[in-house]
């Protein structure tokens, strides 16, 4: 064969194989297994800064690393999956309150700033409450603001972790936890216009009852929609917490399960996330994120049955991640518990 034919076939090969390499390599996907940071980030919260990053912060604790309590840990991710520690929120924990761990942070960007709205507790506490603390970015370092309520003060008991949320540009803190008495429930007021303060206390309303906590409300298509954990968080490998959800048209509720009922009402909400043989106590998820594929996932923490603890004694809880699903308006997970195997991950460009 003469050379120039010889070159226009071999030009021709050649322009061919990075189609067929692209191809190969748009098939192979990229997989991760649970969990995605250990040993312990529980009732995670999360949020993109404009550079892309995702940091997520967690509840005080003991890991056992000899560092004492972590005062709300950071950690930040490009892609939901690998987790690096930064640091803590905070140098010396919040002082408006003599006892308690700062627990359930909860993360957004207010007027330019990154406000974290906080609960103060201790177990059995009889008068938790809320409080706020300002960074410029979201590695901190926070600057504690002070409390926004005691529970005794907005009449709410077990008044933890709270939820941010703009609706119809006003602001508001929900908030609540696990209680029978009287007063029980996941209850809403408005803020003040930066988001700082609570002018009218007695303006709360109610949105859930007082078997549910962790709230989180979070709009998609024509419904919001309202996530809770019921059920005990911190009893090991024996930890029973679960995800319930309800929708409503309304930010405010009233917030209906899959039968119809009012999660007002105790005893109430569609399971969207339960323990299996491996991982007990999946709850307190993350507002859901949405990928750049158009899929929606949600971090939350679980306790693995096999090392439930760290040397400390404290809850293992580590961070998860599973895809979040539609089917007829309601949300699910595959079968409704943490994937234990190689599953795709989120797909950020």
């Amino acid at each position: 064969m003469p050379l120039l034919p010889k070159l226009l076939v071999a030009s021709l090969i050649f322009l061919t194989l990075p189609d067929a390499f692209s191809q190969d390599k748009s098939a192979k996907k990229v997989t991760y297994t649970n969990p995605v940071f250990e040993p312990i980030l529980a009732d995670p919260t999360v949020v993109r800064a404009d550079d892309g990053m995702f940091y997520a912060y967690g509840t005080m604790d003991n890991w056992g690393d000899g560092k004492g309590a972590h005062l709300i840990p950071i950690v930040s991710s490009k892609d939901l999956v690998n987790w690096t520690y930064v640091k803590d929120a905070f140098q010396t924990k919040p002082s408006w309150k003599e006892k308690g761990g700062i627990w359930a942070p909860e993360v957004v960007r207010v007027g330019g700033k990154y406000h974290m709205y906080y609960a103060f507790s201790t177990w059995g506490d009889p008068d938790p409450g809320i409080g706020l603390a300002v960074a410029d970015a979201p590695e901190g370092p926070f600057t504690d603001i002070g409390k926004l309520f005691l529970s005794s003060e907005v009449g709410v008991p077990n008044s933890i972790d709270p939820f941010f949320m703009e609706i119809d540009d006003k602001k508001y803190v929900f908030w609540g936890s696990f209680s029978d008495a009287a007063a029980q429930g996941t209850y809403g007021v408005e803020l003040s216009a930066d988001g700082k303060s609570v002018p009218d206390l007695s303006k709360k309303f109610k949105v859930a009852a007082g078997d549910f906590e962790a709230v989180i409300i979070q709009k998609k298509g024509d419904y919001y929609y309202f996530f809770g954990s019921k059920e005990s968080c911190c009893e090991g490998a024996k930890s029973k917490y679960q995800v319930r959800v309800g929708r409503s048209k309304s930010a405010k509720g009233p917030f209906l399960d899959k039968d119809g009922k009012d999660l007002k009402e105790r005893g109430t909400g569609t399971m969207l996330l339960h323990m299996n043989d491996k991982y007990a106590g999946p709850g307190h998820n993350s507002r859901f994120i949405t990928d750049d594929n158009g899929d929606d996932w949600l971090l939350y923490h679980a306790i693995d049955k096999t090392k439930p603890y760290v040397s400390t004694g404290a809850n293992r809880r580590v961070l998860m991640l599973d895809k979040l699903s539609w089917s007829n308006g309601w949300p699910e997970i595959v079968n409704a518990e943490p994937s234990t195997t190689s599953v795709q991950a989120p797909i950020f460009k």
